[in-house]
């Protein structure tokens, strides 16, 4: 590292401008840089003060830490902002159009940087755990983008993080495909392949300045597992092991991907308890702590994903016994982790969760009441199309029981019925496969629907006519309801009559 210029964070900000486009490392908290991010901020607010101007543009592999997301929302140093994010803060931001937001497909955002679609990339700030003189970066617990962005920009900054062993080296497999008409087939037949490299390979006089620090992820704890979470998980093991059973799946098992979040952590440590679903491996995006304590208990033979997005206590678990781990996770930039030609091949069982659905087996998965977004697609998108086998799990209420997570029509649609198999809730399994709109909505609210919701979805479905029977100027009256009464049980179909 002898070569490049080691600077505060203060002195690397510099060479970040007003209207600059910035790509960040990382994918949700993990791998994301801290401490250059927080300077920017600080920045933007001095020259705010001096009455100049300063925002940025804002490529990031998913969400982040309140390190970028949150310090930079709340400095108002916000041009744009792409593909997910999960702060308060920034989603204020957003919802209010202080800052605009454009969500997209995860597995899209490298190949449209590199299309040129989204403009340059004037910057691009990485942690890495290492980096050497002939320009090769060792990624930290999180991938994303950056092996386009560093390709891309004009100058990168390095926030190189002691907290992360150089020893990680070897954890990483990081791969570019070829744009269009020369691109070729990823060669990833199992999950454990490995196609590219341990590194990230720049043109060292790129490197404008190495931040040195020692700053722990923003990777909180997860929630325990409660009652609801708990049947959720079941339901879907319960599930698994019939399909295993009746021949629908091998009995050799298929990979697992599953979103993030309390609820996919919760379903993952319910499939591993179940002994009858054989040892499996995974192919996704975020590996959470429920996939290490498998490992461990040898459920989970082998992990491939973009980002450790686990615990602190985990993650200092993982680089205590990186001779354990290391020939069982794979980190991959998204744009493979997330590859429709992959996800196809493997024959992925998709596992993600739905902010609200239908009763024709619709999803939303972003938005809050049709209008506020809550965090973005992410990757749910790229993986339910793509898979062999694709489900969505919610609580069947919310806001104790004021709010049905299932209702007539989806106030923003994410996911249609075309790409939905399976639909689990804490009150049961609704298979969609085969089934027409009508027998859909039959199952769903017969197994899914929370009980006090039965009744008024079973009335719904009687008003409308034709293939699929929506009633239209009925369909969003539980968001009526509940934006005139904060409670979706205060419906009168009576008036649809």
């Amino acid at each position: 590292m002898s070569k490049y210029s080691v600077m505060t964070a203060e002195e690397a900000v510099q060479f970040i401008h007003d209207d600059d486009n910035v790509g960040f490392s990382g994918f949700t908290p993990a791998g994301c840089p801290k401490v250059v991010s927080e300077a920017l901020a600080r920045k933007a607010e001095g020259e705010h003060v001096k009455g100049n101007p300063f925002k940025i543009g804002m490529f990031t592999g998913a969400s982040t830490g309140d390190s970028i997301d949150g310090v930079l929302a709340r400095a108002h140093a916000i041009k744009f902002r792409t593909p997910y994010q999960s702060n308060n803060d920034l989603r204020n931001a957003i919802n209010s159009r202080e800052a605009p937001y454009f969500d997209m497909h995860l597995s899209h955002l490298s190949q449209n940087l590199r299309y040129g679609f989204l403009g340059k990339v004037d910057v691009a700030v990485i942690e890495a755990a290492d980096i050497t003189d002939a320009g090769e970066i060792i990624p930290t617990c999180g991938v994303g983008i950056s092996p386009t962005i560093c390709r891309l920009a004009d100058r990168i900054i390095i926030e190189l993080n002691s907290k992360h062993p150089k020893s990680v080296r070897g954890m990483h497999d990081i791969y570019e495909p070829a744009d269009p008409p020369q691109r070729e087939a990823i060669p990833v037949y199992r999950p454990s392949d490995r196609v590219g490299a341990p590194y990230i390979k720049v043109d060292p006089s790129k490197i404008v300045a190495v931040v040195e620090t020692q700053k722990e992820n923003e990777g909180g704890k997860f929630a325990p597992v409660d009652e609801v979470t708990a049947k959720i998980g079941d339901n879907v093991a319960r599930f698994l092991v019939n399909e295993v059973k009746a021949g629908r799946v091998p009995a050799s098992f298929l990979p697992v991907q599953s979103g993030v979040g309390n609820i996919a952590n919760a379903v993952l440590g319910a499939m591993g308890k179940n002994r009858n679903i054989p040892v499996f491996e995974i192919y996704t995006e975020v590996i959470q702590d429920a996939v290490i304590d498998l490992m461990k208990e040898d459920r989970v033979k082998f992990a491939s994903g973009c980002s450790l997005t686990v615990s602190n206590q985990v993650m200092d678990e993982i680089y205590a016994d990186l001779d354990f781990f290391r020939d069982k996770i794979l980190l991959r930039p998204q744009e493979i982790s997330n590859h429709p030609e992959v996800i196809r091949r493997l024959g992925l069982i998709t596992i993600n969760t739905a902010l609200e659905a239908d009763i024709f087996g619709n999803i939303n998965s972003t938005h809050v009441v049709g209008t506020k977004m809550m965090n973005g697609i992410g990757g749910s998108g790229d993986f339910t199309r793509n898979a062999y086998l694709s489900i969505f799990t919610t609580p069947s209420v919310a806001k104790g029981t004021n709010i049905s997570a299932i209702v007539p029509m989806v106030s923003h649609h994410d996911h249609s019925e075309h790409s939905v198999s399976i639909l689990i809730t804490e009150q049961g399994v609704a298979d969609l496969r085969g089934t027409s709109p009508t027998q859909r909505a039959q199952r769903i609210i017969e197994n899914c629907v929370h009980p006090e919701y039965r009744q008024l979805l079973s009335d719904y479905l009687k008003l409308g006519s034709g293939h699929t029977p929506h009633r239209l100027d009925a369909s969003l009256a539980f968001h009526h309801a509940f934006n005139a009464t904060k409670d979706m049980h205060n419906v009168d179909w009576a008036k649809y009559q």
